[in-house]
């Protein structure tokens, strides 16, 4: 059965902070152009999910006048404390000077970065774009000359048994002559586009992590807006890098998180649980004592950084944002990175539209130039030295690199082992054994699942994919027992037993969309594939 097609100038795949800028900045350059974007998510924001502290240099860019025009930016950073913490109960303040400058953060916002995309969207829409939440981008169309066309959106209305139901309706093809994939970290068709056309030859594999966040109301008195916390150690063990966050917003609100880089070794390891026994720590705890959860999340991150960036642009399309890796680790942040990214596309693209080119490798040259690729190439190095050298080495080195050389040290490091293959066998390490959670501080994970406000159709293809059902039984539950069960956030990946024997159950309805299973497992036979559209979190201020 033939698709209906609808056609436009410009096509955007992903509802975020790149993809929205790219269709603000293209209208704003040509009005007159048809440009969609297209969501996977239930609304604009709903999958969106970061710390965050944002820089506005790419807002400012973008629109002068946000302030006037509401912008949801309303707590500036006030005061930067470091933290690194030394057991359960101590911890060392770290002196304005030692730390690296990346982590300053004057002049920054502390915001929802789910309700900034939510106000670009307005902006974008006020600009006569047409965006579509609920569709997903399915798969990608490619013409006879391997010049990618489109997407074509998910079916919707299909059983579990992969047969139409009553409910069935066909999947549209969307065609551009240029198409934008900003789908955010590890996105399956920018996943796809990086294999087809070889994007990342010569480059170091991309590195994660996942980031794990609840949204706290708060006692008043301990509020102190403005106040932007960081710091690392206890409760990671030293052969596993990571961090914590806990950021002051506005009406006694605070963000908490954990970010736990996935080259960990130790099978047993649970980033949910580390972040439940964090914040038992005093330095996080005197501000949630008689506070209260309002949400909670999961969300993969693409940190490998300059050293792990693919080309960018292909025939007929770029790979922009969080899809393509341009966060900025050594600050924590992506989101003005991302966003300077999507105006550097749409400006590609204009140039590309008026002289009538088919590939976009214009784009490059814009990268170069700009203040984008002098962040990414002066952080370059962050990563890195913490994977190879720790916490304190690493971090002594970052100083140097930051505060002294300005991210111009003559010596690029690298990291080349991917994260999937770093995992030890059971039988080579300590088993970790986690504390129950209190109901106070710390909580299980169906009920932060919960707070996710987390859906999807259950009537459908279990969009968590095998590629050998084997596998687990064979592989990864006598090697690692089955360390799915763990790294997942949201309690996707269990085990149950059937005739006498252990197997995988993966509960597809408690899915995040945080993309951790598609990177970390370790043999890599878990693919993520979008489920139907409109499935997944619905964080209403993350």
């Amino acid at each position: 059965m033939e698709r209906e097609q609808m056609e436009f100038d410009v096509l955007i795949v992903g509802a975020g902070p790149a993809g929205l800028a790219t269709a603000c900045r293209l209208k704003q350059l040509n009005a007159e152009l048809a440009i969609a974007v297209i969501e996977k998510g239930s609304e604009v924001g709903a999958h969106i999910l970061s710390g965050a502290v944002i820089d506005p240099i790419a807002l400012n860019e973008l629109f002068p006048d946000w302030k006037q025009q509401g912008a949801p930016l309303e707590t500036q950073v006030q005061k930067d404390e470091i933290y690194l913490l030394t057991s359960d109960q101590t911890s060392t303040k770290i002196p304005e000077w030692m730390a690296p400058k990346s982590l300053h953060n004057q002049g920054n916002y502390i915001i929802s970065l789910g309700n900034l995309t939510r106000w670009l969207a307005t902006q974008a829409e006020e600009l006569a774009v047409d965006i579509f939440p609920g569709f997903t981008g399915a798969e990608i169309t490619y013409d006879t000359d391997g010049k990618v066309t489109g997407v074509c959106t998910g079916d919707m209305g299909i059983g579990r048994d992969k047969m139409p139901k009553d409910s069935y309706m066909q999947g549209m093809a969307l065609t551009a002559k240029y198409t934008v994939f900003s789908e955010g970290c590890r996105g399956h068709l920018g996943k796809e586009l990086i294999r087809h056309f070889n994007l990342d030859k010569d480059q170091d594999p991309q590195h994660y992590a996942i980031g794990l966040k609840e949204l706290w109301q708060i006692d008043p008195e301990h509020h102190q807006p403005g106040l932007v916390i960081h710091g690392s150690g206890w409760p990671l063990d030293k052969s596993t890098s990571g961090g914590f966050f806990l950021y002051h917003g506005d009406n006694h609100q605070i963000s908490v998180g954990l970010i736990v880089d996935l080259n960990y070794s130790n099978p047993w390891l649970n980033p949910y649980e580390e972040f439940q026994r964090l914040k038992h720590h005093p330095v996080l705890a005197q501000y949630l004592r008689n506070g209260s959860r309002v949400s909670y999340g999961a969300r993969a991150i693409a940190k490998g950084g300059f050293n792990s960036l693919p080309k960018m642009f292909f025939t007929g399309g770029l790979l922009i944002g969080c899809d393509a890796g341009t966060l900025n680790v050594s600050r924590i942040k992506g989101s003005h990175t991302a966003m300077k990214s999507g105006m550097l596309a749409a400006e590609a693209i204009h140039s590309a539209l008026i002289n009538n080119h088919k590939d976009l490798s214009e784009y490059d040259e814009l990268f170069k130039n700009s203040w984008l690729y002098d962040e990414l190439y002066g952080s370059r190095n962050f990563g890195p030295a913490l994977h190879k050298y720790g916490n304190w080495f690493g971090g002594a080195f970052n100083t140097l690199d930051q505060n002294f050389l300005g991210g111009k040290l003559p010596v690029t490091l690298h990291d080349r082992l991917e994260d999937n293959a770093q995992l030890k066998e059971v039988s080579q390490v300590e088993k970790i054994n986690y504390p129950s959670p209190d109901g106070i501080l710390s909580f299980d994970k169906l009920s932060s699942v919960y707070l996710s406000n987390t859906n999807h159709e259950e009537d459908q293809p279990c969009h968590l994919q095998l590629s050998k059902e084997e596998i687990p039984t064979k592989i990864n539950i006598p090697l690692y027992s089955e360390p799915a069960q763990r790294y997942c956030p949201a309690g996707v990946y269990e085990l149950v037993e059937k005739n006498n024997e252990l197997q995988l159950q993966i509960n597809a309805q408690n899915c995040l969309h945080c993309k951790t299973c598609d990177i970390k497992d370790p043999c890599q036979n878990i693919q993520w594939t979008p489920p139907e559209g409109g499935g997944g979190p619905n964080y209403p201020n993350m």
